[in-house]
């Protein structure tokens, strides 16, 4: 994997660095919030490894960005020094996928970051096909009978989460919350023009073989609806 890792202490940033390239993973290390988020804006990790304790910003402020930015696919894991309650729920609510306490171990730390990796892109990102749909998670890419798509970042990650949650209720706040982050400042009704654009551009009506449905009052519910018929 090639991982990014934000920490501003330069001998434990130079540890870390050591033992992931020990375990065959390539790495690039930021001392700051500024460098970091210039950094993955540049470069694609596969996976993001960030201290929460930082003199030039917060854990929480740099993964709120993240997760309104790069979405929820790239796996993130938190080190911070303060193992209380109140701080590993924070980092959790705010997307974090794990989180280790510090001084981390460096058998533990890699078999975390493998097991995080393992189950946010079991065997790779994949490749979602879904009957007329092809979704290429890699590549952020999304295809309708073979014709790529064209979709802003937003609603490619909308269109995943959807296709990987298909016949759950999905309340407004929940897709607001997974998609912009939790404490983005958008309301509800920024999912509802999101909803709106992807019915059209997926044709989500049921002629595709897939049916995005409003539910008053709450959000909305996507089902696939060419299993339904009658053999």
């Amino acid at each position: 994997m090639h991982i990014g890792v934000l920490e501003d202490d330069s001998d434990q940033l130079a540890l870390i660095s050591l033992w992931l390239e020990t375990a065959h993973h390539s790495c690039r290390g930021f001392g700051t919030t500024a460098d970091f988020l210039e950094g993955i804006k540049k470069e694609r990790f596969d996976l993001l490894l960030l201290d929460w304790m930082l003199p030039d910003g917060t854990g929480a402020d740099v993964l709120q960005w993240i997760r309104s930015n790069l979405g929820w696919e790239i796996p993130v894991l938190v080190i911070t020094a303060r193992d209380d309650e109140a701080t590993v729920v924070s980092a959790l609510s705010l997307g974090a996928d794990d989180y280790l306490v510090k001084p981390p171990k460096p058998m533990e730390m890699l078999a975390r970051l493998e097991a995080v990796a393992r189950r946010v892109k079991p065997g790779g990102l994949p490749v979602l096909r879904l009957g007329a749909f092809v979704v290429d998670v890699q590549r952020h890419s999304l295809a309708l009978d073979g014709v790529a798509l064209t979709l802003t970042q937003k609603e490619f990650d909308l269109s995943v989460y959807l296709f990987q949650n298909p016949g759950k209720l999905l309340s407004r706040d929940h897709l607001l919350n997974k998609i912009w982050g939790i404490n983005s400042e958008v309301d509800t009704r920024t999912v509802d023009t999101h909803i709106s654009r992807l019915r059209k551009k997926l044709k989500l009506d049921g002629t595709k073989g897939w049916k995005l449905t409003p539910i008053y009052g709450f959000g909305y519910r996507f089902d696939r609806v060419d299993d339904l018929d009658p053999a």
